[in-house]
Parts: structure tokens; C-alpha cells; sequence
């Protein structure tokens, strides 16, 4: 590659993504690292905080992004081509693996630090807590409502965006996001104190 294209973190150069096409390794480095913590972050999300999974599954991203990159041809954005890979391997790996997936503590680190007051660490606690609670909530939902909620709560997709990672109209997004917010707080009605920092 002649000239190194600049990695933004919204979007990567134009001129990366063709020498990829290309072959070029230096290009596939560039993009591996501009996009990898999203697809890690929505592969994590998307298996409950099982970080084996969620490796399991950025590397099957990758691997096939290596092998069918030529086949994007820019009649999408390149993110939102890599979003319905993503999506696609989730769905994949879910499928091989068909087992409950315990919720792990992979989402928040827990401090132990023994300089912290008390007050501190429960106000800690109970936000890593409220954090398992809602992750574990949206984890258990069907994959269909889980996705839309999750590429527009952790990704900040648009539903136009959506819409095209998932293949549907904005209609039927709207109807499983709105379906989801009522799992949502059906399952976490418990926590309605909490929720709103009371």
C-alpha cells in the first residue's frame, strides 16, 4: 500500500478497504484494529458476557472478512456490511453451541481495592449488580429482539442502519425494539428505584 490511509473510529478509508481487496496484509492490520473492540463489544453483549464466546467469535469475523472482503461492493456502508457479519456469526456460534450460557462477571471489573470507603463499595456493588441485572435480562431475550436492542443501545446504529444489518424494515425494527423495551421492563420492574438513581 503506497499511501497509509488514516483509522478513524467511526469510519475507516476508502483506500484501506481496496487493498484489502487487494491482499494487502499492512490494509487488513489497519481495519482489524479500527473495528475489532466492535465487534468483540457486540459478540460480547450478545453471549451474556462469555468472553469465549465472544473471541470465538471476532475471530470468525475476521477470518471471514479476510477471506470475502472482495466481495463487498460499497452498495452499503462498509460498517454496516461488517455489522450483518457480525450478526450472522453470533446467530452461527449460538446455533453450535446450543446451551444456556451462564452470565458471567465479564462485563464489569469488580475493584477490590482496599482503600475505597464502604459507602463506596457498596454504591460499587449495587451498580455492578443493576448492570448483571439488566445485561442478564437482555441476554435472555430471543435473538431477534436482543439484536435491535443491542446494536442501537451499545453500537448507536440508526434505524435505517439496522434496518439494512438486519434485513427487515424500519417498521418491523421498531416493533421488536418496542416489544424488547416491554421485556425490558417487565423483567427489571424490580429495579425501577435503581434505574432512575433514587
Amino acid at each position: 500500500m503506497e499511501q497509509r490511509a488514516v483509522v478513524s473510529e467511526q469510519k475507516i478509508d476508502e483506500h484501506v478497504i481496496e487493498a484489502c481487496q487487494q491482499g494487502d496484509r499492512e490494509a487488513f492490520r489497519l481495519l482489524f484494529e479500527a473495528y475489532q473492540h466492535k465487534v468483540y463489544s457486540i459478540s460480547l453483549y450478545y453471549f451474556k458476557g462469555d468472553e469465549s464466546f465472544a473471541k470465538d467469535v471476532t475471530q470468525a469475523v475476521f477470518l471471514k472478512l479476510m477471506t470475502k472482503i472482495e466481495q463487498f461492493r460499497r452498495d452499503a456502508e462498509f460498517t454496516t456490511w461488517l455489522y450483518r457479519l457480525v450478526v450472522n456469526a453470533c446467530m452461527d456460534e449460538q446455533r453450535k453451541r446450543r446451551r444456556f450460557l451462564p452470565f458471567g462477571d465479564g462485563f464489569v471489573s469488580r475493584d477490590s481495592s482496599s482503600g475505597i470507603e464502604k459507602k463506596s463499595q457498596e454504591e460499587r456493588y449495587e451498580r455492578i449488580e443493576l448492570a448483571d441485572s439488566v445485561k442478564a435480562a437482555i441476554g435472555e431475550m430471543r435473538p431477534k429482539l436482543r439484536l435491535p436492542i443491542l446494536l442501537k443501545y451499545v453500537e448507536g446504529l440508526s434505524y435505517d442502519e439496522m434496518a439494512e444489518v438486519l434485513n427487515c424494515s424500519k417498521g418491523t425494527i421498531a416493533s421488536r425494539l418496542n416489544r424488547g423495551h416491554k421485556i425490558l421492563a417487565q423483567r427489571l420492574s424490580h429495579l425501577r428505584g435503581a434505574l432512575q438513581g433514587e
